[in-house]
């Protein structure tokens, strides 16, 4: 692939990222949206610095790194259910990682009980996952 075309799907891959946010953003909860979200503004501030936010915030931060590359490179599969498969993968494996921060700064019994489900039934869904790809993708 030439560099023009992987820009532009690159290009396109945020911008779907970008829709997708902002139409999950407004189904959201109002207790889950800061004064950024509600303003529209979901960028950091570029005078925020790492060590200026918690070490949960941090945490989650990291996970949210590590997922979106693994969703993206998944999506880009040619045959559309194999995309939709393996970006599934990567986004179960971010909501495994946001559970166990969760797990490791939460205080909540009931939030870190949910953290713990979410991760059980994202491995089992992600072995069923694989198993598919296995077997599908060629």
């Amino acid at each position: 692939m030439n560099s023009f075309l992987k820009l532009m799907v690159a290009g396109a891959a945020i911008l779907l990222v970008t829709t997708a946010t902002a139409s999950a953003q407004t189904a959201m909860p109002d207790g889950c949206k800061s004064e950024a979200s509600m303003s529209g503004s979901m960028k950091m501030r570029s005078d925020m610095h790492m060590g200026e936010i918690a070490d949960h915030q941090k945490a989650m931060m990291e996970s949210m790194q590590k997922m979106h590359p693994a969703m993206m490179q998944g999506m880009m599969a040619k045959d559309p259910d194999v995309a939709f498969v393996c970006g599934m993968i990567g986004h179960h494996m971010g909501a495994i990682s946001m559970s166990e921060v969760e797990l490791k700064y939460g205080n909540d019994e009931q939030a870190k009980s949910m953290a713990q489900k979410i991760i059980d039934a994202q491995k089992k869904e992600i072995e069923e996952m694989s198993a598919w790809v296995k077997e599908h993708a060629k």
